[in-house]
């Protein structure tokens, strides 16, 4: 494709994505510190004050459960972080008979671990319940632009363009060619070199040309990875398939079948984690791994199975750990296993960067390095439009002025 046709697509995509990009960076950038926000925010609900044992969290569901009859609680954690509240995640208990769902008034329900006494709730996503509503309406902006499924299918396809868009962009600083017969005194580097550069004292124009251009030089391999990470999180069908082609990759929970009957009875969380804890230790001699904690449970109806998690020496950082067992939720026998790492080339691939994406390894340096990275797309966004602005008001000008036909 040739040189001006390149123009005009890194053009007419970056004004396409640029207020997409530009909310999804700077949200990005908060939730780089969502844990600490959401303490300091609202200390009510995410801080606790150790004064003795932590109660078994199982006991803490029948806790949460009896206070609200009306919900239930597939998910389940069964790590306490010290000085931290337990969160369960509710959903509407449906009536058997006509198959209706009431409201439920909160869908996030805080227990603290040590006296066993509900901290608090909150809806999330509702942004009208003061400081507590703060991070849940950032994380749905960031996440599909606080339009359901519509908008994260809209923000998926701009990491699509953008992942594209990249490239584009990275061969647009490159030195054009040589005209045919004439001699380049200079290497191709040194070519190159001016767009890694800043001019400060040749106007703000150049200037904003040259921070578009050399910010996203300088940040292209970590831009290039957020922008891969956000397609497999966004469209994770698209960046399935694309990934799925080339590499290996392990089959999943969601190939089970559904249940039959739907909706089948379970046998008690109590019996399903020990049968979870067996599954993992016989994976865990199997596979040579280490289980560091148990993390969490999760009851799908709809394949009528048990997942149960654990952070392992498999996972890519502490947090959102997927080294997993799942299991008929009749009997506890296995349904099959998922490694994050070590077990195919797709999965590994897809944790680093997801895990990288969402701050959940290398600590505050990480957490720092993504924050500052949210700032820098932000900026791109704005000095994209401000140089297609300047050069479209020269352009008119000289239309209007007859130095363009």
């Amino acid at each position: 494709m040739p040189r001006h046709a390149l123009v005009r697509l890194h053009r007419w995509l970056g004004l396409a994505m640029a207020g997409f990009l530009l909310v999804t960076a700077l949200t990005g950038s908060l939730l780089a510190w969502n844990d600490e926000l959401e303490a300091w925010l609202a200390p009510a609900l995410f801080v606790a004050q150790p004064s003795g044992p932590p109660i078994d969290p199982l006991v803490l569901r029948e806790t949460v459960l009896r206070a609200y009859p009306e919900a239930h609680a597939p998910y389940q954690p069964l790590a306490i972080d010290p000085g931290r509240t337990v969160v369960f995640f509710l959903t509407p208990r449906r009536d058997p008979v006509t198959g209706t769902a009431p409201a439920l008034r909160a869908n996030q329900v805080f227990v603290d671990p040590y006296t066993g006494r509900i901290r608090g709730e909150r809806h999330n996503g509702k942004a009208t319940q003061g400081l507590r509503s703060v991070m849940p309406v950032v994380y749905l902006l960031h996440r599909s632009l606080a339009a359901g499924s519509a908008g994260a299918l809209v923000l998926g396809v701009v990491a699509l363009l953008w992942t594209i868009d990249c490239f584009i962009g990275l061969w647009l600083t490159l030195p054009m060619r040589a005209v045919p017969g004439r001699r380049v005194r200079r290497s191709w580097l040194s070519r190159w070199a001016p767009a890694w550069t800043l001019r400060w004292d040749a106007g703000p124009h150049k200037c904003q040309f040259d921070l578009h251009r050399a910010g996203g030089l300088w940040a292209w391999i970590a831009l290039l990875a957020l922008a891969i990470s956000s397609v497999a999180l966004a469209l994770p069908t698209v960046y399935d398939a694309v990934t799925r082609s080339v590499l290996a990759h392990q089959a999943d929970e969601f190939f089970l079948p559904p249940a039959d009957p739907p909706g089948m009875a379970a046998m008690d969380w109590q019996s399903a984690r020990e049968a979870g804890r067996r599954l993992m230790r016989e994976q865990a001699t199997a596979q040579g791994f280490t289980v560091l904690r148990e993390d969490w449970m999760f009851f799908d109806a709809a394949r009528g199975v048990f997942r149960y998690a654990v952070h392992s020496n498999r996972d890519v950082g502490h947090r959102y750990t997927r080294t997993l067992v799942f299991f008929d939720a009749r009997n506890g026998l296995s349904r099959g296993a998922w490694w994050p790492t070590g077990a195919a080339s797709a999965d590994t691939l897809r944790s680093w960067l997801t895990r990288l994406h969402m701050a959940a390894v290398g600590g505050l340096a990480v957490k720092s390095a993504l924050s500052a990275l949210g700032i820098v797309v932000a900026g791109l966004c704005v000095t994209g439009v401000l140089v297609w602005r300047t050069k479209r008001r020269a352009r008119r000008n000289a239309m209007r002025t007859g130095r363009v036909s």
